[in-house]
């Protein structure tokens, strides 16, 4: 069960990001132009590959629990999650960047 939440989790993060991105792609290119249209497509893209990455968990986790080996996959649960932080990161410095030059 507990793949399963970790799996609905990833992909309601995903949902989140992708209706943020549509919400800025309607409000942020008035305010910001071109960089508006760039930071909401960039949100979009990022929310594929999250979607995308928990149904390769998912995927592979049921793939491991079904194997007597016990492998484990994470390192690249650690490079995406940091990846992710990261991202949340660069997107709120360029918040706080947006918010300070006004």
């Amino acid at each position: 069960m507990q793949a399963e939440r970790t799996s609905l989790a990833w992909r309601r993060t995903a949902l989140s990001v992708a209706v943020g991105s549509l919400a800025g792609l309607r409000v942020l290119p008035p305010q910001l132009g071109a960089l508006g249209y760039a930071v909401s497509i960039l949100g979009l893209l990022w929310s594929l590959d999250l979607a995308l990455s928990a149904r390769r968990r998912y995927r592979d986790g049921q793939r491991l629990l079904g194997a007597a080996g016990g492998a484990t996959t994470a390192g690249t649960t650690v490079a995406r999650t940091a990846l992710t932080s990261g991202g949340f990161a660069l997107v709120a410095l360029v918040a706080l960047v947006l918010l300070v030059r006004r």
